[in-house]
């Protein structure tokens, strides 16, 4: 099961995948670059500007990988969490772990650790981002909610409603966020009744695109919007890979490419250096070339 699929230098593909291992590609072969630290539940990868790699696990924190040597960070090190889902790493050069108890920033030197006492919505981080204002984004397993280094304040619609279960939230080149998220519309015992959508926000409103589940979401270079999602409210059933096309985003009626669909759940996107676009799934690891998608495990789809 591959969760992410990240850019690494050079070209190379990193690939977060689950007991597998966290692969690089480098365009003929893929090399396991956790063979020596052996099976974990691997979920998230990122390259960091130094060329360090880190590497997310929900069973034993992270690690840090400068090339040759491997250091190891738990929560005896400071982190909140040995649960831990993604990976950011802010325009100052901290690099922002999402975990199952909070969000941890590690300097270089030690972690600081931001939960719910601190006004966090929800312990449970999915997703971090910073956007061009230097406001950091959380997407979490209950509401999504914005920090501006002194509070956290909880991100609704129109009608007041929080945004819940947040896994992926991109800045596009105009300044929008985007994310996917559900609108819980009603409760009853322990069971929700929820609206899913695709969701856009200018900076003073936010805007339903679709009814659409977007799991994953992604910019690529023409400023198409990629999401990955279930076609269900629930989950169940078909899971796809969609384009909107750019020129579109802004009308009434979107111009929605479904890519590929599969009766299975479909997880992070990429866009290569190359232009290609890789996606994750429960199945492996897709690449598609504009025509062709490639199932690194055994088959290809012509498109």
């Amino acid at each position: 099961m591959v969760r992410n699929v990240k850019q690494g230098r050079n070209g190379t593909i990193l690939i977060a995948s689950s007991f597998a291992g966290v692969f690089r590609y480098d365009g003929k072969s893929f090399t396991n670059l956790t063979s020596k630290i052996g099976p974990r539940r691997y979920w998230n990868v990122l390259e960091d500007r130094r060329g360090y790699l880190w590497l997310a696990t929900t069973d034993s924190g992270v690690y840090q990988y400068n090339g040759k040597s491997f250091r190891h960070f738990t929560m005896r090190e400071g982190l909140a969490s040995n649960r831990v889902f993604s990976i950011y790493e802010d325009r100052a050069g901290n690099i922002w772990f999402g975990t199952g108890e909070g969000a941890s920033r590690y300097d270089g030197k030690s972690f600081k650790n931001l939960t719910t006492n601190d006004g966090l919505s929800n312990n449970s981080i999915h997703t971090i981002l910073e956007d061009r204002t230097g406001k950091l984004w959380f997407g979490t397993g209950g509401d999504a909610c914005v920090y501006d280094g002194k509070a956290f304040t909880v991100i609704r619609n129109k009608e007041g409603k929080a945004f819940y279960n947040v896994w992926s939230i991109i800045e596009d080149r105009k300044g929008n966020i985007w994310f996917g998220a559900s609108i819980i519309e009603d409760r009853k015992d322990h069971r929700l009744s929820v609206s899913p959508g695709l969701w856009r926000y200018d900076g003073s409103s936010f805007t339903k695109v679709t009814n659409r589940g977007a799991s994953a979401v992604m910019e690529d270079k023409k400023g198409n919007i990629w999401t990955t999602g279930s076609l269900n409210p629930n989950g169940v059933g078909d899971w796809a890979l969609s384009r909107y096309d750019q020129m579109s985003l802004y009308n009434k009626t979107l111009t929605v490419t479904e890519i590929m669909s599969i009766k299975r759940m479909l997880c992070g996107i990429l866009e290569a250096d190359d232009g290609s676009v890789w996606f994750g799934s429960m199945n492996g690891v897709y690449r598609y070339d504009g025509k062709i998608i490639t199932d690194f495990r055994s088959k290809v789809y012509q498109k």
